[in-house]
């Protein structure tokens, strides 16, 4: 997928186009269309960073991660209860 701002060579640099392109879609500040031209370099492999599928992915597997600290928790408290039972 490749983004670009179709303005970029109306303006003498990127920050002033990334203005004029917020005034043009009622963003509130040019740093909210900077961030995403940004992310989208990242995403094109244009700029180093970690991409928008890679974020997902992390995002993903920490959720899961703290589902199986969680279960793994009750399981650890339920062999302590059955193993006082047997005792």
């Amino acid at each position: 997928m490749s983004y670009s701002i179709s303005c970029r060579s109306d303006f003498p640099s990127k920050t002033q186009a990334a203005k004029h392109v917020a005034h043009l879609l009622g963003v509130g500040c040019k740093e909210t269309v900077m961030t995403w031209v940004n992310q989208a370099e990242v995403d094109s492999g244009v700029r180093i960073g970690t991409t928008t599928e890679e974020h997902d992915e992390i995002k993903h597997l920490k959720r899961e991660n703290a589902e199986l600290r969680r279960a793994n928790g009750i399981l650890k408290a339920a062999s302590a209860f059955f193993a006082a039972e047997l005792d």
